[in-house]
Protein backbone atom coordinates (compact mmCIF):
# COMPACT_ATOMS: atom_id res chain seq x y z
CA UNK A 1 0.00 0.00 0.00
CA UNK A 2 2.88 2.11 -0.12
CA UNK A 3 3.83 2.28 -3.58
CA UNK A 4 2.62 5.56 -4.74
CA UNK A 5 0.91 4.29 -8.20
CA UNK A 6 -2.32 2.36 -5.94
CA UNK A 7 -3.99 5.26 -5.29
CA UNK A 8 -3.80 6.46 -8.51
CA UNK A 9 -5.01 3.25 -10.29
CA UNK A 10 -7.12 3.08 -7.36
CA UNK A 11 -8.60 6.02 -8.54
CA UNK A 12 -8.92 5.41 -12.14
CA UNK A 13 -10.70 1.96 -10.91
CA UNK A 14 -13.36 4.15 -9.38
CA UNK A 15 -14.01 6.34 -11.31
CA UNK A 16 -14.90 3.66 -14.25
CA UNK A 17 -17.23 2.27 -11.47
CA UNK A 18 -18.70 5.43 -11.03
CA UNK A 19 -19.58 5.80 -14.30
CA UNK A 20 -20.74 2.51 -15.26
CA UNK A 21 -23.95 2.16 -13.14
CA UNK A 22 -25.32 5.42 -13.78
CA UNK A 23 -24.66 5.57 -17.11
CA UNK A 24 -26.73 1.89 -17.26
CA UNK A 25 -29.85 3.94 -15.38
CA UNK A 26 -30.01 6.86 -17.43
CA UNK A 27 -29.95 4.83 -21.12
CA UNK A 28 -31.87 2.83 -20.01
CA UNK A 29 -34.76 5.53 -19.21
CA UNK A 30 -34.56 6.84 -22.56
CA UNK A 31 -35.06 3.94 -23.73
CA UNK A 32 -37.81 2.36 -21.83
CA UNK A 33 -40.94 3.64 -24.31
CA UNK A 34 -38.90 1.23 -27.08
CA UNK A 35 -38.86 -1.77 -24.20
CA UNK A 36 -42.42 -0.90 -23.52
CA UNK A 37 -43.08 -1.35 -27.38
CA UNK A 38 -41.52 -4.69 -27.83
CA UNK A 39 -42.93 -6.25 -24.65
CA UNK A 40 -46.26 -4.67 -24.44
CA UNK A 41 -45.51 -3.34 -20.86
CA UNK A 42 -48.06 -1.45 -19.32
CA UNK A 43 -47.13 1.71 -17.07
CA UNK A 44 -46.43 0.22 -14.12
CA UNK A 45 -44.36 -3.04 -15.48
CA UNK A 46 -42.44 -0.66 -17.19
CA UNK A 47 -42.06 1.42 -14.13
CA UNK A 48 -40.42 -2.23 -12.54
CA UNK A 49 -37.64 -1.84 -15.28
CA UNK A 50 -35.82 0.70 -12.96
CA UNK A 51 -37.44 -0.41 -9.56
CA UNK A 52 -36.27 -3.94 -9.80
CA UNK A 53 -32.81 -3.18 -10.09
CA UNK A 54 -32.88 -1.02 -7.83
CA UNK A 55 -34.58 -3.02 -5.16
CA UNK A 56 -31.87 -5.82 -5.89
CA UNK A 57 -28.90 -3.08 -5.15
CA UNK A 58 -30.45 -1.94 -2.01
CA UNK A 59 -31.67 -5.24 -0.67
CA UNK A 60 -27.58 -6.12 -1.14
CA UNK A 61 -25.77 -3.20 -0.78
CA UNK A 62 -25.37 -3.36 2.86
CA UNK A 63 -24.81 -7.30 3.82
CA UNK A 64 -21.87 -7.08 0.39
CA UNK A 65 -20.48 -4.03 2.05
CA UNK A 66 -20.17 -5.69 5.25
CA UNK A 67 -19.14 -9.00 3.63
CA UNK A 68 -16.42 -6.89 2.07
CA UNK A 69 -15.59 -5.48 5.20
CA UNK A 70 -14.78 -9.08 6.81
CA UNK A 71 -13.55 -10.90 3.90
CA UNK A 72 -12.38 -8.08 1.92
CA UNK A 73 -13.73 -5.37 -0.11
CA UNK A 74 -11.40 -5.73 -3.60
CA UNK A 75 -12.78 -9.47 -4.12
CA UNK A 76 -16.58 -8.22 -3.63
CA UNK A 77 -15.41 -5.50 -5.89
CA UNK A 78 -14.11 -7.98 -8.41
CA UNK A 79 -17.05 -10.15 -8.31
CA UNK A 80 -19.58 -7.37 -8.52
CA UNK A 81 -18.43 -5.99 -11.60
CA UNK A 82 -18.25 -9.67 -13.30
CA UNK A 83 -22.01 -10.33 -12.29
CA UNK A 84 -22.75 -6.69 -13.64
CA UNK A 85 -21.05 -7.66 -16.88
CA UNK A 86 -22.65 -10.78 -17.55
CA UNK A 87 -25.81 -9.61 -16.46
CA UNK A 88 -25.84 -7.03 -19.22
CA UNK A 89 -24.89 -9.68 -21.74
CA UNK A 90 -28.16 -11.45 -20.67
CA UNK A 91 -30.34 -8.14 -21.03
CA UNK A 92 -29.33 -8.37 -24.65
CA UNK A 93 -30.34 -11.78 -25.26
CA UNK A 94 -33.53 -11.44 -23.50
CA UNK A 95 -36.29 -12.77 -25.10
CA UNK A 96 -39.46 -11.98 -22.88
CA UNK A 97 -39.96 -9.54 -20.18
CA UNK A 98 -39.68 -11.94 -17.44
CA UNK A 99 -36.20 -12.80 -18.56
CA UNK A 100 -35.81 -8.83 -19.22
CA UNK A 101 -36.75 -8.18 -15.46
CA UNK A 102 -34.41 -10.98 -14.33
CA UNK A 103 -31.34 -9.92 -16.11
CA UNK A 104 -31.88 -6.31 -14.26
CA UNK A 105 -32.80 -7.73 -10.82
CA UNK A 106 -29.00 -9.63 -11.29
CA UNK A 107 -27.36 -6.46 -12.97
CA UNK A 108 -28.76 -4.63 -9.44
CA UNK A 109 -26.96 -7.31 -7.23
CA UNK A 110 -23.88 -6.67 -8.95
CA UNK A 111 -24.19 -3.30 -8.82
CA UNK A 112 -24.73 -3.90 -4.69
CA UNK A 113 -21.24 -5.30 -4.88
CA UNK A 114 -19.77 -2.16 -6.65
CA UNK A 115 -21.56 0.61 -4.87
CA UNK A 116 -20.73 -1.13 -1.57
CA UNK A 117 -16.54 -1.13 -1.91
CA UNK A 118 -15.57 1.17 -4.87
CA UNK A 119 -15.68 4.64 -2.58
CA UNK A 120 -14.64 2.20 0.86
CA UNK A 121 -11.61 1.35 -1.01
CA UNK A 122 -10.68 5.11 -2.45
CA UNK A 123 -11.57 6.51 0.87
CA UNK A 124 -9.06 4.38 2.51
CA UNK A 125 -6.16 5.44 0.16
CA UNK A 126 -6.79 9.05 0.10
CA UNK A 127 -5.20 11.87 2.48
CA UNK A 128 -8.18 13.09 4.84
CA UNK A 129 -6.91 16.95 4.05
CA UNK A 130 -7.80 15.86 0.07
CA UNK A 131 -10.88 13.37 0.90
CA UNK A 132 -13.32 16.14 -0.83
CA UNK A 133 -11.15 17.12 -3.66
CA UNK A 134 -11.00 13.43 -4.29
CA UNK A 135 -14.71 12.37 -3.90
CA UNK A 136 -15.48 15.41 -5.95
CA UNK A 137 -13.40 13.68 -8.43
CA UNK A 138 -15.51 10.55 -8.23
CA UNK A 139 -18.87 11.85 -8.10
CA UNK A 140 -17.95 13.83 -11.68
CA UNK A 141 -17.50 10.30 -12.92
CA UNK A 142 -20.92 9.24 -11.79
CA UNK A 143 -22.29 12.59 -13.43
CA UNK A 144 -20.51 12.10 -16.51
CA UNK A 145 -22.08 8.52 -16.58
CA UNK A 146 -25.34 10.19 -16.07
CA UNK A 147 -24.82 12.88 -19.51
CA UNK A 148 -23.50 10.37 -21.47
CA UNK A 149 -26.94 7.62 -20.87
CA UNK A 150 -29.38 9.94 -22.09
CA UNK A 151 -27.28 11.15 -24.92
CA UNK A 152 -25.85 7.83 -26.22
CA UNK A 153 -27.99 6.01 -25.08
CA UNK A 154 -30.56 8.34 -27.39
CA UNK A 155 -28.25 7.79 -30.38
CA UNK A 156 -27.76 3.89 -29.68
CA UNK A 157 -31.61 3.48 -29.36
CA UNK A 158 -32.58 5.40 -32.29
CA UNK A 159 -29.87 3.61 -34.43
CA UNK A 160 -29.80 0.18 -33.04
CA UNK A 161 -32.01 -0.33 -30.69
CA UNK A 162 -32.34 -0.93 -26.84
CA UNK A 163 -29.91 -4.09 -26.92
CA UNK A 164 -27.75 -1.65 -27.68
CA UNK A 165 -26.99 0.56 -24.39
CA UNK A 166 -26.41 -3.07 -22.80
CA UNK A 167 -23.62 -4.08 -25.23
CA UNK A 168 -21.57 -0.75 -24.00
CA UNK A 169 -21.15 -2.08 -20.62
CA UNK A 170 -19.40 -5.02 -21.78
CA UNK A 171 -16.26 -3.81 -22.92
CA UNK A 172 -16.46 -1.09 -19.65
CA UNK A 173 -16.89 -3.91 -17.69
CA UNK A 174 -13.98 -6.08 -18.95
CA UNK A 175 -11.88 -3.41 -18.62
CA UNK A 176 -12.64 -2.57 -15.16
CA UNK A 177 -11.76 -6.59 -14.13
CA UNK A 178 -8.96 -6.33 -15.91
CA UNK A 179 -7.41 -3.64 -14.33
CA UNK A 180 -8.60 -5.03 -10.84
CA UNK A 181 -6.23 -8.43 -11.20
CA UNK A 182 -3.43 -6.01 -12.87
CA UNK A 183 -3.12 -3.14 -11.06
CA UNK A 184 -5.04 -3.26 -7.85
CA UNK A 185 -2.79 -4.45 -5.28
CA UNK A 186 -3.22 -5.22 -1.70
CA UNK A 187 -6.73 -5.84 0.02
CA UNK A 188 -9.04 -3.90 2.55
CA UNK A 189 -10.68 -5.69 4.93
CA UNK A 190 -11.02 -3.72 8.43
CA UNK A 191 -13.55 -5.88 10.23
CA UNK A 192 -11.77 -9.40 9.65
CA UNK A 193 -12.95 -12.21 11.86
CA UNK A 194 -15.99 -10.46 12.83
CA UNK A 195 -19.65 -12.90 11.86
CA UNK A 196 -21.62 -12.01 9.02
CA UNK A 197 -25.28 -11.34 10.58
CA UNK A 198 -27.31 -13.71 7.58
CA UNK A 199 -30.78 -13.54 9.59
CA UNK A 200 -30.72 -9.66 9.25
CA UNK A 201 -29.67 -10.00 5.86
CA UNK A 202 -32.73 -11.99 5.18
CA UNK A 203 -34.99 -9.15 7.50
CA UNK A 204 -33.88 -6.52 5.52
CA UNK A 205 -33.79 -7.65 1.94
CA UNK A 206 -37.39 -9.18 2.91
CA UNK A 207 -38.78 -6.14 4.02
CA UNK A 208 -37.79 -3.73 1.32
CA UNK A 209 -39.06 -6.09 -1.00
CA UNK A 210 -42.49 -5.72 0.26
CA UNK A 211 -42.72 -2.45 0.86
CA UNK A 212 -41.78 -1.97 -3.20
CA UNK A 213 -43.99 -4.56 -4.02
CA UNK A 214 -46.84 -2.77 -1.84
CA UNK A 215 -45.77 1.24 -4.00
CA UNK A 216 -46.70 -0.80 -7.03
CA UNK A 217 -50.02 -2.02 -5.83
CA UNK A 218 -51.24 0.74 -4.69
CA UNK A 219 -54.33 1.71 -3.98
CA UNK A 220 -55.46 -2.15 -4.13
CA UNK A 221 -56.07 -3.78 -0.50
CA UNK A 222 -53.00 -5.96 -0.68
CA UNK A 223 -50.79 -2.98 -2.16
CA UNK A 224 -51.49 -1.35 1.38
CA UNK A 225 -51.11 -5.05 3.23
CA UNK A 226 -47.45 -5.19 1.74
CA UNK A 227 -46.56 -2.01 2.86
CA UNK A 228 -47.40 -2.94 6.43
CA UNK A 229 -45.96 -5.79 6.30
CA UNK A 230 -42.72 -4.40 5.15
CA UNK A 231 -42.99 -1.67 7.88
CA UNK A 232 -43.33 -4.21 10.66
CA UNK A 233 -40.31 -6.67 9.10
CA UNK A 234 -38.14 -3.41 9.19
CA UNK A 235 -39.09 -2.94 12.92
CA UNK A 236 -38.11 -6.81 13.13
CA UNK A 237 -34.65 -5.90 11.93
CA UNK A 238 -34.07 -3.18 13.61
CA UNK A 239 -34.61 -4.46 17.30
CA UNK A 240 -32.47 -7.34 15.77
CA UNK A 241 -30.08 -5.06 15.07
CA UNK A 242 -29.40 -3.86 17.98
CA UNK A 243 -29.19 -6.81 20.24
CA UNK A 244 -26.56 -8.82 17.33
CA UNK A 245 -22.55 -8.17 18.33
CA UNK A 246 -21.57 -7.98 14.37
CA UNK A 247 -24.89 -5.85 13.06
CA UNK A 248 -25.13 -5.17 9.70
CA UNK A 249 -26.20 -1.41 10.03
CA UNK A 250 -24.47 -0.08 13.07
CA UNK A 251 -27.03 2.18 14.22
CA UNK A 252 -24.79 3.37 16.79
CA UNK A 253 -23.57 5.85 14.58
CA UNK A 254 -26.75 7.26 13.85
CA UNK A 255 -27.75 7.85 17.52
CA UNK A 256 -23.67 9.07 18.67
CA UNK A 257 -22.62 10.55 15.73
CA UNK A 258 -25.05 13.72 14.42
CA UNK A 259 -22.93 14.49 11.30
CA UNK A 260 -23.39 11.12 10.21
CA UNK A 261 -26.90 10.47 10.91
CA UNK A 262 -28.41 14.11 9.43
CA UNK A 263 -25.72 13.52 6.24
CA UNK A 264 -27.58 10.53 5.99
CA UNK A 265 -30.67 11.39 6.05
CA UNK A 266 -30.12 14.89 3.98
CA UNK A 267 -28.96 11.87 1.47
CA UNK A 268 -32.18 9.90 1.59
CA UNK A 269 -34.29 12.79 1.16
CA UNK A 270 -32.26 14.76 -1.29
CA UNK A 271 -32.00 11.17 -3.60
CA UNK A 272 -35.76 10.20 -2.72
CA UNK A 273 -37.18 13.87 -3.60
CA UNK A 274 -34.66 13.77 -7.21
CA UNK A 275 -34.57 10.28 -8.82
CA UNK A 276 -37.78 10.04 -10.55
CA UNK A 277 -37.49 13.10 -12.50
CA UNK A 278 -35.69 11.58 -15.35
CA UNK A 279 -38.55 8.90 -15.73
CA UNK A 280 -41.41 11.35 -15.52
CA UNK A 281 -39.38 13.30 -18.22
CA UNK A 282 -38.83 10.74 -20.77
CA UNK A 283 -42.42 9.96 -20.70
CA UNK A 284 -43.46 13.39 -21.21
CA UNK A 285 -40.62 13.95 -23.78
CA UNK A 286 -41.28 11.07 -25.71
CA UNK A 287 -45.03 10.47 -25.34
CA UNK A 288 -46.31 14.20 -24.63
CA UNK A 289 -44.38 16.02 -26.69
CA UNK A 290 -43.63 13.81 -29.29
CA UNK A 291 -39.70 13.60 -29.05
CA UNK A 292 -37.33 10.70 -30.84
CA UNK A 293 -35.36 8.97 -27.57
CA UNK A 294 -32.45 11.00 -29.37
CA UNK A 295 -34.09 14.55 -29.14
CA UNK A 296 -34.81 13.47 -25.11
CA UNK A 297 -31.83 12.29 -24.73
CA UNK A 298 -29.82 15.82 -25.97
CA UNK A 299 -33.06 17.77 -23.56
CA UNK A 300 -32.00 15.80 -20.36
CA UNK A 301 -28.51 15.80 -20.72
CA UNK A 302 -28.82 19.45 -19.65
CA UNK A 303 -28.82 18.37 -15.99
CA UNK A 304 -26.02 15.94 -15.50
CA UNK A 305 -23.95 18.02 -17.68
CA UNK A 306 -23.58 20.40 -15.19
CA UNK A 307 -23.07 18.29 -12.56
CA UNK A 308 -20.45 16.83 -13.79
CA UNK A 309 -18.92 20.16 -14.45
CA UNK A 310 -19.73 21.72 -10.34
CA UNK A 311 -19.15 18.38 -8.85
CA UNK A 312 -15.06 18.44 -8.73
CA UNK A 313 -15.13 22.08 -7.49
CA UNK A 314 -17.81 21.57 -4.73
CA UNK A 315 -15.70 19.23 -3.85
CA UNK A 316 -12.64 20.96 -3.20
CA UNK A 317 -14.74 23.70 -1.25
CA UNK A 318 -15.89 21.21 0.75
CA UNK A 319 -11.99 21.28 2.17
CA UNK A 320 -12.40 24.71 3.15
CA UNK A 321 -15.81 25.54 4.34
CA UNK A 322 -18.09 23.41 6.08
CA UNK A 323 -19.30 20.52 3.83
CA UNK A 324 -22.95 20.84 5.54
CA UNK A 325 -23.42 24.49 4.58
CA UNK A 326 -22.66 24.21 1.13
CA UNK A 327 -24.77 20.56 0.43
CA UNK A 328 -27.87 22.60 2.62
CA UNK A 329 -27.13 25.18 -0.56
CA UNK A 330 -27.33 22.68 -2.92
CA UNK A 331 -30.67 21.00 -1.95
CA UNK A 332 -32.22 24.34 -1.74
CA UNK A 333 -31.58 25.21 -5.31
CA UNK A 334 -33.03 21.69 -6.37
CA UNK A 335 -35.96 22.61 -4.70
CA UNK A 336 -36.36 25.83 -6.21
CA UNK A 337 -36.02 23.38 -9.61
CA UNK A 338 -38.72 20.83 -8.38
CA UNK A 339 -41.11 23.48 -8.20
CA UNK A 340 -40.58 24.77 -11.45
CA UNK A 341 -41.36 21.35 -13.14
CA UNK A 342 -44.49 21.10 -11.16
CA UNK A 343 -45.58 23.68 -13.73
CA UNK A 344 -44.43 22.35 -16.64
CA UNK A 345 -47.32 21.96 -19.48
CA UNK A 346 -47.59 20.28 -23.20
CA UNK A 347 -46.34 23.66 -24.35
CA UNK A 348 -43.58 23.74 -22.08
CA UNK A 349 -40.22 26.04 -24.30
CA UNK A 350 -37.72 23.26 -24.37
CA UNK A 351 -34.99 26.22 -23.35
CA UNK A 352 -37.17 26.64 -20.17
CA UNK A 353 -36.99 22.94 -19.39
CA UNK A 354 -33.49 22.74 -20.06
CA UNK A 355 -32.23 25.59 -17.72
CA UNK A 356 -34.39 24.27 -14.84
CA UNK A 357 -32.67 21.01 -15.64
CA UNK A 358 -29.55 23.08 -15.21
CA UNK A 359 -30.58 24.69 -12.17
CA UNK A 360 -31.49 21.65 -10.29
CA UNK A 361 -27.99 19.53 -11.67
CA UNK A 362 -26.03 22.76 -10.11
CA UNK A 363 -27.81 22.01 -6.72
CA UNK A 364 -27.33 18.34 -6.83
CA UNK A 365 -23.33 19.30 -7.80
CA UNK A 366 -23.14 21.79 -4.57
CA UNK A 367 -24.72 18.42 -2.49
CA UNK A 368 -23.33 15.55 -3.22
CA UNK A 369 -19.85 15.80 -3.12
CA UNK A 370 -20.30 17.75 0.23
CA UNK A 371 -22.50 16.04 1.65
CA UNK A 372 -20.42 12.54 0.77
CA UNK A 373 -17.23 14.17 2.43
CA UNK A 374 -18.86 14.96 5.48
CA UNK A 375 -20.24 11.59 5.71
CA UNK A 376 -17.19 9.29 4.93
CA UNK A 377 -14.87 12.04 7.28
CA UNK A 378 -17.41 11.72 10.16
CA UNK A 379 -16.11 8.08 11.44
CA UNK A 380 -13.03 6.72 11.85
CA UNK A 381 -11.20 4.32 9.49
CA UNK A 382 -12.76 0.99 10.37
CA UNK A 383 -16.54 2.27 9.91
CA UNK A 384 -15.44 3.27 5.94
CA UNK A 385 -16.88 0.30 4.38
CA UNK A 386 -19.60 0.49 6.68
CA UNK A 387 -20.80 4.26 6.11
CA UNK A 388 -19.75 3.98 2.14
CA UNK A 389 -22.42 1.39 2.20
CA UNK A 390 -24.55 3.22 4.40
CA UNK A 391 -24.18 6.40 2.04
CA UNK A 392 -24.83 3.86 -1.17
CA UNK A 393 -27.62 2.51 0.61
CA UNK A 394 -29.37 5.61 1.57
CA UNK A 395 -28.85 6.61 -2.48
CA UNK A 396 -30.46 3.52 -2.91
CA UNK A 397 -33.85 3.49 -0.76
CA UNK A 398 -33.77 7.32 -1.57
CA UNK A 399 -33.98 6.37 -4.98
CA UNK A 400 -36.25 3.40 -4.79
CA UNK A 401 -38.76 5.59 -2.86
CA UNK A 402 -38.97 7.75 -5.53
CA UNK A 403 -39.63 5.41 -8.04
CA UNK A 404 -41.97 3.90 -5.54
CA UNK A 405 -43.83 7.20 -5.25
CA UNK A 406 -43.84 7.73 -9.16
CA UNK A 407 -45.44 4.46 -9.85
CA UNK A 408 -47.83 4.85 -7.22
CA UNK A 409 -48.64 7.88 -8.67
CA UNK A 410 -49.24 6.21 -12.03
CA UNK A 411 -50.80 3.45 -10.66
CA UNK A 412 -53.39 5.93 -8.93
CA UNK A 413 -53.67 8.72 -11.87
CA UNK A 414 -52.77 6.63 -14.95
CA UNK A 415 -53.76 3.17 -14.40
CA UNK A 416 -52.60 -0.27 -15.16
CA UNK A 417 -52.54 0.66 -19.03
CA UNK A 418 -50.15 1.36 -21.16
CA UNK A 419 -49.16 5.06 -22.55
CA UNK A 420 -50.79 5.97 -25.45
CA UNK A 421 -51.92 9.39 -26.42
CA UNK A 422 -55.33 8.74 -25.22
CA UNK A 423 -53.51 8.93 -21.31
CA UNK A 424 -51.70 11.67 -22.04
CA UNK A 425 -53.79 13.94 -19.89
CA UNK A 426 -53.61 11.69 -16.97
CA UNK A 427 -49.81 11.46 -17.44
CA UNK A 428 -49.73 15.34 -17.09
CA UNK A 429 -51.61 14.83 -13.84
CA UNK A 430 -49.70 12.29 -12.56
CA UNK A 431 -46.25 14.16 -13.27
CA UNK A 432 -47.66 17.17 -11.89
CA UNK A 433 -48.17 15.69 -8.32
CA UNK A 434 -45.31 14.16 -8.36
CA UNK A 435 -43.13 17.03 -8.36
CA UNK A 436 -45.45 18.92 -5.85
CA UNK A 437 -44.77 15.80 -3.41
CA UNK A 438 -40.71 16.09 -4.13
CA UNK A 439 -40.68 19.66 -3.81
CA UNK A 440 -42.28 19.72 -0.22
CA UNK A 441 -40.27 16.52 0.22
CA UNK A 442 -36.19 18.24 -0.98
CA UNK A 443 -37.97 21.48 1.47
CA UNK A 444 -38.08 18.80 4.45
CA UNK A 445 -34.30 17.67 3.45
CA UNK A 446 -32.63 21.21 3.93
CA UNK A 447 -33.90 20.80 7.33
CA UNK A 448 -31.94 17.76 8.10
CA UNK A 449 -28.73 19.03 5.76
CA UNK A 450 -28.69 22.47 8.30
CA UNK A 451 -29.60 20.94 11.96
CA UNK A 452 -26.38 18.40 11.34
CA UNK A 453 -23.78 20.63 13.29
CA UNK A 454 -19.73 21.32 12.16
CA UNK A 455 -17.96 18.43 11.02
CA UNK A 456 -14.72 20.35 12.13
CA UNK A 457 -16.45 20.46 15.89
CA UNK A 458 -15.64 16.52 15.84
CA UNK A 459 -12.42 14.38 16.91
CA UNK A 460 -11.60 11.71 13.89
CA UNK A 461 -9.10 9.56 14.41
CA UNK A 462 -8.12 9.10 10.61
Amino acid sequence: MKRPDIPLYTLIIALFCGFLTPFDISAVNIALPSIADEYSLDAVSLSWLNSIYLLASAAFLVPFGKIGDIFGRKKVLHIGITVFTIASGLMIISASSGMLLSSRLLQGIGAAMIYGTAVAILTSVTNPMKRGKVLGIYTTSVYLGLSAGPFLGGILVSEFGWRSIFLINIPIGLCIIVMISLFLRGEWADAAGERFDLKGALLYGISLTAIMIGFSELPEIHGYASLALGFIIMGLFIFHDHREPYPLIHFSLFSKNRVFACSNLAALINYGSTFAITFFLSLYLQYIRGFGSLEAGIILVAQPVVQAAFSSYAGSLSDRIEPGKISSAGMAVIAVGLIALSFLSPVTSMIVLMVILAVIGLGYALFSSPNTNAIMSSVEKRYYGIASGTLGTMRLLGQMFSMGIAMMIIAVVVGKVEITPDVSGQLMSAMSIGFQFFSVLCILGIFFSLVRGNLRDQNIDD
